[in-house]
């Protein structure tokens, strides 16, 4: 019995896929996969681990050799991965300037209670998110009344036990 060695471009370990003779196709190491890993809806491309050289379906792929798979949606899908997106050749994108006047300004966004709805670009609305998040975390921390014991100290925490909390004045009173 024959093998590749194949691991997903995010995964670190390599699986094996077993096949008889001495190559086989890429295309049939794509369904192989896709079937065993229960994949759908993504077409699959392989290269292989040791040159980078990319595999067309038609391809000889020699038995032992190591493969990496990257996932790319299928045609005519979106993909789903919005984490990149505005993401380009390794540099992000320079904010646009407003093409639409319509919108709101990010001064504007700071004071809309429902941002959900609010009319203005996705980054600002994100900036205004980031803001009033941080505005209410420090306001409510600022306006929280600290415990106070009866002798107008700060209360903490015990760090022994609970008799010295208090101290001796507090416990004859």
């Amino acid at each position: 019995m024959s093998c590749v060695h194949y691991r997903f471009q995010s995964r670190l370990t390599y699986d094996s896929l077993q096949f008889e003779g001495l190559n086989i196709s890429a295309g049939e190491l794509k369904r192989q996969i896709m079937r065993s890993k229960r994949l759908k809806f993504c077409q699959l491309k392989i290269s292989n681990a040791q040159t980078d050289e990319e595999y067309t379906d038609d391809a000889l792929i020699p038995r032992n050799t190591s493969v990496i798979i990257r996932r790319i949606p299928a045609a005519g899908l979106k993909s789903s991965n919005r984490r990149f997106v505005g993401h380009q050749a390794g540099r992000w994108r320079e904010p646009s300037p407003r093409a639409d006047p319509s919108l709101l300004s990010l001064e504007q966004l700071l004071k809309t209670e429902n941002l959900a709805e609010a009319k203005a670009s996705e980054e600002d609305k994100l900036k205004a998110v980031m803001y009033q998040s941080s505005l209410c975390y420090y306001s409510s921390r600022a306006a929280a009344p600290r415990r106070t014991s009866a002798s107008g100290r700060a209360q903490g925490f015990p760090a022994a036990s609970c008799w010295r909390w208090t101290t001796q004045t507090e416990r004859e009173s």
